[in-house]
């Protein structure tokens, strides 16, 4: 990893990041590399109790006191961020890293059922990433100082296997979101601040460990996919698609391929699993 790259994209000792969704997981495993590269980070998570532990986590890592600032806010409510933006940066100077990383992930079923569930994961979701850009990037873009903008995606928005829909969604959003934004940065004059869109793979964290006390075999642990996106910030990647212990790059790259498929071959939609099609996925998947 070049600490040169990294410093030349605002990665840098003594600068700010601010990570929504940050009292667990991979915003918190993110946090730590921060710190451990001399950022100061702000966690913002609407669970205080959450963010107290993931406080105390990172200063029994090794943080000082005053290089981790806790805020408990809702990122579905945009005056709220932004007034948390404009408190942030008054206190404690420009923001240099955005990790929006904020989600659910509650099914609420068909995408004909339960509509105010539907709303509340995409208003998280979907809403939160929107919010912290809006309450957060105008600052970052007109101070000048390199800076980079990281939205967590998902697979799920990419291939968007079937089980839960309104996630799927959010995700495929983001991912279209994310890449207008990237776009608008580097076509805005003298502006500094990239945008890259973070792609776990399997990932152990809290979201998983509800459902599964014991981490599987084929997870990350959330402190592996924060060094991957660091390298690959570092390489200047836009899709940040990561691994994990069951699927490599180039079977997510098959995967991908041949989701795009279903549309240049007008297949039905998710042909991969659609009873017509699973075992020419299947044969797709065991060419080399």
């Amino acid at each position: 990893m070049s600490d040169d790259a990294l410093t030349a994209k605002g990665v840098a000792p003594g600068n700010l990041a601010v990570i929504t969704g940050g009292g667990d997981g991979i915003g918190l495993a993110c946090a730590g590399r921060l710190i451990q590269r001399g950022l100061r980070v702000a966690l913002i998570d609407i669970n205080e109790q959450q963010l107290q532990a993931a406080k105390h986590t990172l200063e029994a890592d090794g943080a000082a006191s005053d290089a981790v600032v806790t805020c408990v806010a809702d990122v579905t409510h945009r005056a709220e961020m932004v007034a948390l933006a404009s408190e942030l940066t008054g206190q404690h100077g420009p923001v240099s890293v955005l990790m929006n990383n904020a989600a659910i992930a509650r099914n609420p079923g068909n995408p004909w059922e339960n509509p105010d569930d539907w709303d509340r994961l995409l208003n998280v979701n979907l809403g939160g990433v929107m919010n912290g850009v809006f309450a957060f990037l105008p600052a970052m873009v007109a101070c000048g100082q390199p800076g980079v903008v990281i939205n967590t995606g998902s697979k799920q928005g990419i291939t968007r296997p079937p089980g839960n829909a309104a996630y799927n969604v959010s995700k495929t959003a983001i991912l279209g979101y994310t890449e207008m934004l990237a776009h608008a940065l580097r076509n805005t004059e003298s502006c500094k601040v990239s945008a890259h869109l973070l792609v776990p793979g399997f990932t152990y964290t809290g979201m998983i460990r509800q459902f599964l006390p014991e981490k599987p075999e084929g997870a990350w642990w959330p402190e592996q996919v924060a060094d991957y996106m660091l390298g690959s910030l570092a390489e200047g990647d836009f899709y940040i698609l990561c691994p994990d212990n069951d699927v490599d790059r180039a079977t997510d790259a098959k995967r991908i391929a041949w989701n795009a498929g279903d549309i240049i071959e007008n297949r039905p939609a998710l042909s991969r699993w659609h009873p017509d099609h699973a075992a020419h996925f299947e044969t797709f998947m065991a060419l080399e």
